[in-house]
């Protein structure tokens, strides 16, 4: 099997697909922010929950749930700021998952990347990371939300996290999407070898 990238190229295509990997993970996984309510742990995401408390009309009681899940509609995540952040951060996060799937065919198929299309898809990464870094940005400002406040003793808002804590999903999404921007945009411009000319 021949190879369409340089040593460069090749470097690139392992750090796509671990920055488009971690974050997925972190986009799809439910730990951006964590806290507690009614003594259990409750953990929230973009567009999923952990712990939900439910009504329990036998014992006349609120009781929590202890399980994850996703929002029973688009409109049923607690703000419109993470409904964005859900929107942005998923687009950002298909558009360097296309980038790491192309890099790594590009290890296997001789003449797909090409410099130019290097240079396409480090110009798609830096978009894709631009707009999981923005999603990463909003997400604070649905702190506010009812649903955030009960969890945060009622002490949270908009970038002030009160009793809770933020977690590791959260961390891991930004970091895929700054690696990147900054790191995969740059390789993405020397990962393609020149293509042959074919004289006519």
């Amino acid at each position: 099997m021949a190879s369409s990238l340089t040593c460069v190229g090749l470097l690139w295509a392992f750090l796509s697909l671990l920055s488009a990997a971690a974050s997925c993970v972190g986009f799809f996984m439910p730990y951006w922010l964590l806290g507690q309510q009614m003594d259990k742990p409750v953990s929230f995401g973009t567009f999923r929950r952990c712990s939900y408390p439910v009504r329990d009309e036998e014992r006349q009681a609120t009781v929590m749930v202890e399980q994850c899940g996703r929002y029973a509609s688009f409109l049923g995540i607690p703000s419109l700021e993470w409904r964005i952040c859900t929107v942005v951060t998923g687009v950002g996060c298909g558009m360097l998952l296309l980038v790491g799937l192309t890099a790594l065919m590009g290890c296997c198929i001789s003449e797909l990347i090409s410099r130019t299309i290097g240079r396409v898809a480090g110009g798609i990464q830096f978009v894709g990371g631009l707009l999981i870094g923005s999603g990463c940005a909003l997400y604070p400002l649905g702190w506010d939300s009812e649903e955030v406040q009960q969890t945060c003793d009622n002490r949270s808002d908009q970038f002030q996290l009160g009793s809770c804590q933020i977690g590791w999903a959260y961390y891991c999404t930004g970091a895929g999407a700054a690696s990147a921007m900054l790191l995969c945009t740059w390789l993405a411009c020397f990962a393609g070898k020149k293509q042959k000319q074919y004289p006519y």
